[in-house]
């Protein structure tokens, strides 16, 4: 078998842009631990503009796999083009047939991935992925085929904002009205799964609770994709709020997400990058569970949710609920989840060093 040799990493996840945030500790440490000369990434559109001011990437390969890759022919132009940047090493905690197929056409001579993947017989080497543990926890486990433990590995995430995105945002944040003298909350009502997000009215009612025994600033975040649910929000809620709705891009996510005291979030992309940022995050959990090992990896967070027997229904959610009840959705109390977020701004926790921390939020039955 081929030697592994760090002279050329590339590091291949694809899936959504919350997996891509939970692939940051990863990337991180193969930069402490290796001695690497150049590391690239292969990821999805949306996640290239995150990933755009992250300076242990040295560069960004996007694969299209929905629309420009689609498809075989998509495939083997991928794979040329991978082929061409004569890589001496590719790792991916992506477990697709397609992902562990794209770095075999692409020539790499040492291939690292799970035993779990479609494509496991793909790899020279293949780690064991652990469902018992937080998704950060099994994507620095890709590793252990090269003596390194995970329990030893820098395991808090973290996104940087560049200085200049973080101005550009701040002065569009203070045209929008925003001031910073009092507490900014950041509520974020979209997710890709329609039950993974919990109900309009919910949020509502939480951001006129919020009016009413906090003086605050309220932030409605969401791409273009949200944009219907943030506006019934929004219109349910009947009190001042900033729709930031089509007013920030992604690339500028991070930075408005780093000026919020709480962010409360579906299960969602943006929670994971409130966690990145160091943001004091509640995350309402309607049809996924924290077993699956996607919860907010801190704890500066307090996850809710209901306990029912239907719960998880997949492991991303539905698109609508098995039993037509959507009770994980529609129980979930918007008092109780205001008193999480109030529990967090007392709180203050930015109370541990990162080698000591649990990275475990509380778990609160809503």
């Amino acid at each position: 078998m081929a030697q592994a040799s760090w002279k050329n990493v590339l590091v291949l996840q694809t899936s959504f842009l919350g997996d891509t945030v939970l692939t940051l500790p990863l990337i991180a440490e193969i930069r402490r631990r290796f001695p690497v000369k150049k590391l690239s990434i292969v990821c999805s559109p949306m996640a290239r503009e995150l990933l755009h001011d992250y300076s242990a990437i040295d560069e960004i390969i996007v694969d299209d796999k929905k629309n420009g890759d689609l498809g075989f022919a998509g495939l083997r132009r991928r794979a040329a083009t991978l082929k061409s940047k004569n890589f001496t090493l590719a790792l991916t905690p992506h477990k697709s047939l397609r992902s562990a197929l794209l770095l075999r056409l692409a020539d790499i001579p040492y291939r690292v991935g799970f035993r779990q993947s479609s494509g496991w017989f793909l790899f020279h080497e293949r780690a064991e992925r652990d469902p018992k543990r937080h998704d950060v926890e099994r994507n620095l486990s890709i590793l252990e085929p090269f003596g390194v433990n995970v329990e030893e590995c820098v395991r808090q995430l973290d996104l940087p904002v560049s200085a200049a995105v973080q101005s550009a945002v701040d002065q569009k944040l203070a045209a929008l009205g925003v001031v910073e003298n009092n507490p900014i909350i950041g509520i974020n009502p979209g997710s890709v799964w329609p039950t993974k997000r919990w109900w309009p009215r919910g949020f509502a009612r939480l951001i006129q609770l919020f009016k009413q025994k906090n003086e605050c600033q309220l932030l409605l975040f969401g791409g273009v994709e949200d944009a219907a649910v943030v506006a019934e929000v929004q219109e349910r809620s009947n009190v001042p709020v900033i729709n930031l709705v089509g007013k920030i891009g992604l690339r500028e996510l991070p930075a408005a997400i780093s000026r919020c005291q709480i962010f409360v979030t579906n299960d969602s992309g943006p929670m994971h990058i409130a966690v990145a940022r160091q943001v004091p995050t509640v995350a309402v959990f309607c049809a996924t569970t924290p077993d699956l090992g996607f919860y907010p990896y801190s704890d500066d967070a307090i996850v809710l949710g209901k306990h029912l027997a239907c719960r998880p229904c997949a492991s991303h959610g539905g698109r609508r609920c098995p039993l037509s009840t959507e009770d994980c959705i529609r129980q979930i109390s918007p008092e109780k989840v205001l008193a999480a977020a109030e529990k967090l701004l007392l709180a203050n926790q930015r109370r541990n060093e990162p080698g000591m921390r649990s990275f475990r939020p509380e778990f609160v039955a809503a």
